[in-house]
């Protein structure tokens, strides 16, 4: 079933009304292997260069018979090295993966809700999910994209706004407000 759109002009502000389909908010979060837990934004370097210090350390121990007594520290700070590096690996895994099940469960969340409503003023924006309602006055909001894909504000709250998931003129009339009160 398609979603319903109704964009309300009132007197004090905006309201849109959108039903949001999982896939949209997928697509954005998910993006350039975002959720991947070892080649995600956090996690690649140091994936990479785990991967770099184990080659090292694997050509060391094969050439470990051939090292003198005085070049084989160079093996131990190999090790060292890789350990290190094998710990912010998974200390950044393990960020990823709890990022990762957060989202999860708020797309989940959005996925079985019956009322998501954005209601929007000069001085205030109000997100509404069946029934909780969480509102900031704009200036609490720290920063903001906007793209041809979405609108992601951050702040006392953070939200993200797949253009999927609404009309053309909601899209823009959020656009417009987002540009005008955080420009």
């Amino acid at each position: 079933m398609q979603p319903q759109y109704r964009f309300y002009n009132m007197s004090d502000g905006k309201k849109i009304m959108i039903k949001p389909k999982r896939q949209d908010f997928e697509e954005i979060y998910f993006s350039g292997n975002q959720g991947s837990l070892f080649l995600s934004r956090d996690t690649r370097g140091k994936t990479f260069t785990l991967i770099i210090i184990a080659l090292i350390l694997g050509i060391l121990f094969f050439f470990k018979d051939d090292l003198s007594k005085e070049k084989f520290g160079i093996l131990y700070f190999v090790s060292f090295l890789f350990l290190l590096t094998a710990v912010f690996l998974s200390v950044s895994v393990n960020k990823v993966s709890r990022w990762k099940k957060q989202v999860n469960a708020y797309l989940i969340k959005l996925e079985n809700c019956k009322i998501y409503e954005l209601n929007f003023t000069q001085e205030f924006f109000t997100v509404n999910i069946d029934g909780k309602e969480e509102t900031s006055k704009w200036q609490d909001f720290q920063t903001y994209e906007i793209n041809e894909n979405y609108i992601a504000l951050e702040g006392k709250y953070s939200y993200m706004f797949p253009k999927k998931s609404m009309s053309g003129s909601d899209f823009s009339a959020l656009k417009k407000m987002t540009e005008t009160q955080l420009s």
